[in-house]
């Protein structure tokens, strides 16, 4: 039987570049998407015209409803679920802790943090032995900030990929005896429009200088270690670091 991969804000970027790794791999894919349903069209049209299966699903991880209705969604057009990769995430423009506002910690938290323990929630009660399930894996993707911190550039963003490091050793522990395996990877500067958004266009032109492999990372290069985790059948509650170095 076909298995199933749904993955969080996968209409670009990392997202995208996994979703079509997937379905190259043989999984049929659960797009999610916010707002850029384009985008998200386009990577299914993608997926279809190289003879894989694929679905686009609007929901805002930060709320509860749109998440539980997007994991219902795959239930009826699926039947099952065996991976969950909780990608979606955001910046916000450069700053210092002292001049940041409540609303934008408060947002960074809901979509990063709230929006993937939820997902995690969701995707347990499919997979879980305990529940019925069949097992299955859920990979994280964090970043190299969680670990370097953001200095005078996101510390609320790096401490909101520190919880998801967290999450993913205490989660794999917990459902470890269920058939559930839980990773992470923490990717570096990769090139995606992430920057761009969080007012740091050039971010990947300067990193590159700095970086040991003398380069930033490529979309597929993460995508490439979602799908080794979301198959490596002994490994859990790793945090795979892919940064080039740093």
């Amino acid at each position: 039987m076909t298995k199933v991969m749904l993955i969080t804000g996968a209409g670009r970027g990392i997202g995208a570049a996994t979703a079509k790794h997937a379905a190259q791999a043989g999984y049929a894919v659960a797009i999610n998407y916010r707002s850029d349903k384009a985008s998200a069209e386009g990577v299914v049209s993608d997926i279809e015209a190289s003879g894989g299966r694929a679905i686009a699903i609007q929901a805002d991880v930060a709320d509860e409803a749109d998440i539980v209705a997007m994991f219902e969604t795959v239930d009826r057009e699926f039947g099952r679920l065996d991976v969950l990769v909780n990608n979606a995430g955001i910046v916000d423009q450069i700053s210092r802790v002292d001049e940041m506002s409540f609303e934008r910690v408060d947002r960074m938290m809901r979509i990063n943090v709230t929006g993937p323990f939820i997902c995690a929630r969701e995707a347990i009660k499919r997979m879980s032995t305990r529940h019925g399930g069949q097992g299955g894996a859920i990979v994280n993707v964090g970043s190299a900030a969680s670990h370097l911190g953001g200095a005078s550039e996101y510390v609320d963003y790096a401490a909101s990929k520190g919880a998801i490091d967290t999450m993913t050793e205490g989660l794999a522990k917990e459902v470890a005896g269920e058939g559930i395996r839980v990773n992470g990877v923490r990717p570096g500067v990769i090139r995606t429009t992430i920057h761009a958004s969080g007012g740091n266009p050039d971010k990947p032109d300067v990193a590159g200088s700095v970086i040991p492999m003398g380069r930033i990372g490529e979309p597929e290069e993460i995508a490439n270690g979602v799908l080794w985790l979301a198959e490596a059948g002994f490994t859990t509650g790793a945090l795979i670091d892919i940064d080039g170095g740093v």
